[in-house]
């Protein structure tokens, strides 16, 4: 744990302008240099220094699939107080602050006040087990099923925190109103931050929906105290003894006569595959890290979760699995997972974890299963592999059906996804036409997923003299996530991915002509990681894009990094990487909201805004990158500015 002194340290250092730590270290205290670990990496390498986590034996247990959030009613005790389209900002007498952490209005609320309501209680994860030969884990934080009870295990109605968090599921309703409110309570314990890392104010980020400002949990915002920590002013994350009134109206973008359609949006925008994660500006890594992330899954008519409707895709949640990937170090000396507060670069650990678990299996059916994928990071990136272990030399494909949130415009036969930090991908796997007589892993009894991209530093994965990313060979059991057990034959009325030949109505939406350039360069600096040379600060927005216009942005990258970039709000496609035109049949033909850049790339993006007006970020989602300043705020309003290099 840190002392009261460690933990000054730190937030100075993180509330400073997060100047690079490393090149304070020297002066540190000499406790919170022995509390911190360096990076040890899934090759053996460490970034700094030597700690390795204990062995593991993989595939001792089951794939945790996490619950549901319930729906709640009105006359439930979590809304005993109710939601109301302004901020309850009186004064709790219990607290002395703001019952609400919310500093503004719902924005466009009256056009689908909330039909359905939801609650959830973040605070301390009970010990838990991630693996039968560690230690439990202590230090985790999570969110509750939306129970008062969620700290006295021996009464009645006992609901504990969880990690990963429990998910969140919705639906667009096609002149219905389906609009939701999710009331997040902040429990998380006060003083001193388990394990010596982790801030207890809070922002929760849905990533990639299309929201205002007020619920898409951003980092900060000049316009509501910016970095200020006083409960009277601070208008993003929230307190312990706070909630916050999350409110999504479920309207696809261009929903309003600036964006074209009407009522319910463009169908072409539909989303699907979601997340949301904590966002407290200089602490993203380490709470995320801490289990403050989960899934936010959307159907809609066609994507319909049951495969007997609409596109017919395998059903959810039987047949529809989330996998949320993360990587830990633990510290031998004390069993616990370790995060290094002076690693600017990024944070590699050697233990896999799947939805909780360290290496987990998951017993399937021959049949079809849709696989959600996401990459929690913080820094790691994926390249996943179905692999037959004891058939080494078969090559074994799989449907491509999403990237991010978005449905491809059609299923790509693929033998891989690669996943940068954020980035989503489903794919659909039949276990049954695989394994048949004549298939691609024919007669296999189980599979793996495996991680064959060689990542030996938390700034990006390895690079070959030719610009590729460098595989390791498969069959290497350190480089597992999943291993699937195939059983029996079950019934399947999803539809064979091979005869679907678009997913129309959902759409790419046309490129319109852009109104504006502009450049953003993706560099070091001796401070911090920067945008066009500058931090992060939260008391300025560096340009403002008017709203119903498209723009053309151009990334450029240097040196031998890489950074997913993730701009909230809005989403839009990658029409050039490196001056060649995005091929039809490649995954990044598709609607965007984490953007690669690796090294030396030059990238072409365009994006239109709608709707909403205010203050939205735009950063690396490599979190560590992120944290230590590599991100910048930017406005939609009713007239931009001409800025081209903000």
């Amino acid at each position: 744990m840190k002392t009261k002194v460690n933990q000054a340290f730190s937030d100075a250092l993180h509330n400073s302008g997060r100047r690079r730590v490393l090149k304070s270290a020297a002066a540190a205290p000499v406790a919170l240099l022995a509390a911190t670990t360096a990076q040890a990496s899934h090759d053996g390498s460490s970034s700094r220094g030597a700690i390795v986590s204990p062995p593991t034996t993989p595939f001792l247990e089951a794939l945790p699939i996490m619950p549901v959030l319930p729906q709640r009613l009105l006359t439930d005790p979590a809304f005993a107080i109710p939601p109301t389209t302004l901020p309850n900002r009186a004064i709790n007498p219990a607290t002395g602050i703001p019952f609400e952490g919310r500093g503004d209005a719902h924005q466009l609320r009256a056009l689908n006040e909330p039909q359905f309501f939801f609650a959830q209680r973040f605070g301390a994860v009970p010990a838990v087990s991630i693996h039968p030969n560690l230690a439990p884990q202590v230090n985790f934080w999570g969110a509750n099923l939306g129970g008062a009870n969620f700290n006295q295990p021996s009464s009645p109605g006992y609901d504990p925190p969880m990690t990963p968090l429990p998910t969140l599921v919705s639906r667009y309703g096609d002149g219905v109103n389906t609009a939701m409110l999710v009331r997040r309570f902040n429990n998380i314990p006060t003083g001193a931050p388990s394990g010596g890392f982790g801030k207890n104010q809070i922002t929760l980020h849905l990533h990639n929906f299309h929201t205002a400002p007020d619920s898409d949990g951003g980092p900060c915002d000049p316009r509501l105290g910016a970095l200020s920590e006083a409960p009277l002013t601070q208008g993003r994350f929230f307190f312990p003894g706070q909630y916050y009134d999350y409110y999504y109206n479920m309207k696809r973008a261009g929903f309003t006569p600036a964006g074209g359609f009407a009522p319910d949006g463009d169908v072409r925008e539909s989303l699907g595959t979601l997340w949301y994660h904590d966002h407290r500006e200089a602490h993203t890594a380490e709470n995320v890290y801490k289990g403050l992330a989960g899934f936010h899954l959307v159907f809609n008519a066609h994507d319909t979760g049951d495969e007997n409707t609409g596109f017919r895709l395998p059903s959810f949640p039987q047949f529809d699995i989330p996998l949320i990937f993360t990587d830990l170090l633990i510290d031998p000396a004390t069993g616990q997972a370790a995060f290094d507060l002076f690693d600017t670069i990024g944070h590699l650990g050697d233990k896999y974890l799947v939805n909780g678990k360290i290496q987990p299996f998951f017993n399937v059916s021959k049949r079809r299963y849709r696989l959600r994928l996401l990459d929690k990071g913080p820094s790691r990136y994926y390249q996943l592999f179905l692999t037959n272990p004891d058939n080494l030399a078969q090559s074994i494909p799989y449907w491509h059906i999403m990237n991010d949130g978005n449905l491809l415009p059609k299923p790509l036969l693929v033998t891989s996804i690669k996943l940068g930090v954020a980035e989503r991908g489903d794919m659909i796997v039949d276990f049954n036409k695989l394994t048949a007589a004549g298939g691609a892993a024919q007669g296999a009894t189980r599979l793996w997923l495996e991680n064959r991209l060689i990542q030996t530093k938390g700034d990006g994965p390895s690079i070959d003299r030719d610009g590729r990313t460098e595989l390791h060979a498969p069959g290497n059991r350190a480089n597992v996530l999943l291993e699937f057990r195939i059983g029996a034959v079950a019934a399947d009325a999803s539809r064979d991915p091979a005869t679907i030949t678009s997913f129309a109505p959902i759409t790419l939406p046309p490129i319109e002509t852009p109104v504006l350039t502009r450049t953003f360069e993706f560099d070091d600096s001796r401070d911090g990681w920067v945008i066009n040379g500058k931090l992060i600060s939260c008391d300025e927005v560096r340009f403002t894009m008017k709203r119903g216009t498209t723009e053309r942005w151009i990334y450029k990258n240097g040196r031998d990094w890489s950074h997913p970039i993730h701009h909230h709000f809005v989403e839009g496609r990658i029409t050039k990487r490196n001056g060649v035109a995005t091929a039809a049949n490649s995954p990044e033909n598709s609607r965007k909201d984490v953007v690669n850049l690796g090294p030396d790339d030059e990238i072409e993006f365009l994006l239109k805004v709608t709707d909403y007006l205010g203050v939205y970020a735009m950063h690396c989602h490599n979190v560590v990158h992120e944290d230590h300043a590599m991100m910048l705020l930017f406005a939609v309003a009713d007239v931009g500015d001409t800025n081209q290099n903000p």
